[in-house]
């Protein structure tokens, strides 16, 4: 009885101690937004007043409207095209598959705006494409820019998310339901549409409140190619840091609104999911088969075709990074004189990501495995709230997360603004749900009574966890925290808001080159975080035994 009660007590206190953790660096800094939203920053009253201002004026609203127009287009986009990639490379045997599907997950872990900038090289006003179009043709082809560029850029950087998801429910439909349908004479779309997709319809909620949520949040690309075409997450920026005297106030109202939208969206999501949820056991899984004849040509056009237009702009962004530059116009010739030139100019950018991202995966390793632990074996009121605490990163997008630490951390009794602490804090707020999900999913498979077998030999709690539990979730913590990892790296909307000069880290820098038409530089900054995340994937690919990533 004693040794339960020691036990409960060292682990109340590990949850006590991460809830701080949250409290601090998550829920304080929420709470300090949502009162700097209602109380007016000259007179320092209570006051509805930017709330009055944000929906009295037609120019803020269109930004919500286009915001709005951009995701809702973009998650449709994601699951009409996605949707039939994953059922395609189900149910036929494409020939080179599992490469196939190595290129997809490496175009959709570059950081967005990293294809916005390879897509103004080529699609721009005079990208490749675009000259080669008017030249050979005499036709001048629409630009990337405004609501169809971001579009694009976003739906082929977040369909690949629909693609895993999708792939992995897939996997978990019965055969003998297919052969069902099909001695019904159900067959071909109508048997997809009506068999297949009721099934997999909580799969694409979730992918597609992943891709929602991403497109709602991210900054980069609109930022980029919006020209004009303003949307939310560049509107909060651009009122917390403007040039002429950002109002954080207003800021701070806009993101208290889109916090309720993006909750409101989630919630929703999980009711429907919940409505339409199924239970399957696949003992007869979906296998690809041989296909012949134009179906076969079709299914195979579309792979092919989805993917190299997938990472064109990864191929096309590291092939400009060879080429000579002088000044920052690219000429003939190839060289290496743009890594030079970033090694020299912005090598501290790089020693800034991964020493950043370095301390943050420690920080989130040791972190996700006593939150696994918690939520998983421990099962309690407060580890069912540690682990609703965990999801709320999910619908804060990582800008108003930036703006809510900068606000509250930027005077005393704690001032970490300008610090690597506070993007540290960031980093790891955001990007420990990857980590903490992956150790809880071998956790689950880890019975019970080896931890009694071990505590019943004499050794303590502690000791039976360290040496005997965090070995067996070692997997799933390592496949995790590579995720992580990879989203660091990739990380731009809370970077831009909370780095100062002495953190820049290389989205930034190739953001800030990008904008200052140092298009040499980005590229080449840009094929260094491509060439991280492919070693990184394929690193997971090696330790997890997976040829897949589930989010």
């Amino acid at each position: 009885m004693s040794g339960r009660m020691k036990r409960m007590d060292i682990w109340s206190f590990i949850t006590a101690v991460i809830f701080v953790g949250y409290i601090v660096f998550l829920i304080v800094p929420l709470f300090m937004i949502l009162i700097k939203s209602f109380f007016d920053g000259t007179t320092g009253e209570f006051s509805l007043a930017y709330f009055h201002k944000f929906f009295s004026k037609a120019y803020y609203m269109n930004a919500v409207w286009n915001s709005v127009k951009v995701t809702v287009c973009v998650t449709l986009l994601s699951i009409i095209v996605a949707g039939p990639l994953a059922y395609i490379m189900s149910t036929i045997r494409i020939k080179g598959s599992g490469t196939i599907r190595i290129l997809i997950l490496i175009s959709s872990m570059s950081a967005p705006f990293i294809g916005a900038y390879a897509w103004i090289l080529l699609l721009g006003r005079s990208g490749v494409i675009t000259k080669f179009v008017y030249q050979v043709l005499g036709v001048r082809m629409p630009d990337i820019y405004g609501f169809a560029g971001i579009l694009l850029v976003l739906t082929l950087q977040l369909s690949p998310l629909i693609f895993m998801y999708v792939s992995g429910a897939l996997k978990n439909v019965d055969h003998s339901l297919m052969e069902a349908a099909e001695s019904m004479n159900c067959t071909g779309i109508r048997r997809m549409w009506k068999v297949l997709v009721p099934l997999i319809t909580p799969t694409l909620l979730a992918g597609g409140l992943l891709v929602f949520m991403r497109a709602f949040a991210d900054f980069g690309t609109p930022m980029l190619i919006g020209e004009g075409y303003r949307t939310v997450p560049v509107l909060i920026f651009n009122e917390f840091i403007s040039e002429v005297g950002g109002d954080d106030g207003f800021a701070a109202a806009i993101s208290v609104i889109v916090i309720l939208f993006t909750t409101v969206i989630f919630l929703l999501q999980k009711y429907i999911a919940n409505r339409k949820s199924y239970s399957m056991s696949a003992l007869n899984p979906i296998e690809p088969k041989r296909k012949k004849g134009l179906s076969n040509i079709a299914a195979h056009a579309y792979v092919y075709l989805f993917t190299a237009i997938a990472m064109m702009p990864q191929v096309y962004v590291a092939y400009t990074s060879f080429q000579k530059t002088s000044g920052k116009i690219f000429v003939k010739g190839y060289s290496l004189d743009s890594y030079r030139a970033a090694f020299s100019k912005v090598g501290d950018a790089i020693y800034n990501t991964f020493f950043l991202a370095g301390l943050t995966i420690l920080i989130i390793i040791f972190t996700a495995i006593l939150i696994a632990y918690a939520t998983v074996k421990r099962k309690s009121a407060a580890a069912n709230l540690l682990d609703t605490f965990t999801m709320l990163p999910y619908i804060v997008p990582g800008s108003i997360l930036g703006i809510a630490l900068l606000v509250t951390f930027n005077k005393q009794p704690i001032i970490l603004s300008g610090t690597a602490a506070i993007l540290i804090a960031a980093f790891v707020i955001r990007r420990l749900p990857y980590t903490i999900r992956s150790s809880a999913a071998v956790l689950h498979q880890v019975n019970d009574s080896i931890e009694e077998a071990a505590i019943s030999l004499g050794a303590s709690t502690m000791k039976t966890f360290f040496r005997i539990t965090v070995p067996m979730m070692l997997s799933g913590v390592i496949a995790g925290a590579i995720l992580s990892w990879i989203s660091i790296i990739t990380e731009l909307s809370t970077s831009i808001i909370l780095y100062t000069g002495k953190t820049r880290t290389m989205t930034v820098a190739v953001y800030t080159e990008v904008v200052r038409g140092n298009y040499g530089v980005a590229a080449a900054l840009s094929t260094l975080l491509t060439v991280i995340t492919v070693i990184s994937l394929l690193l997971f690919f090696k330790l997890s035994g997976k040829k897949e990533v589930t989010m």
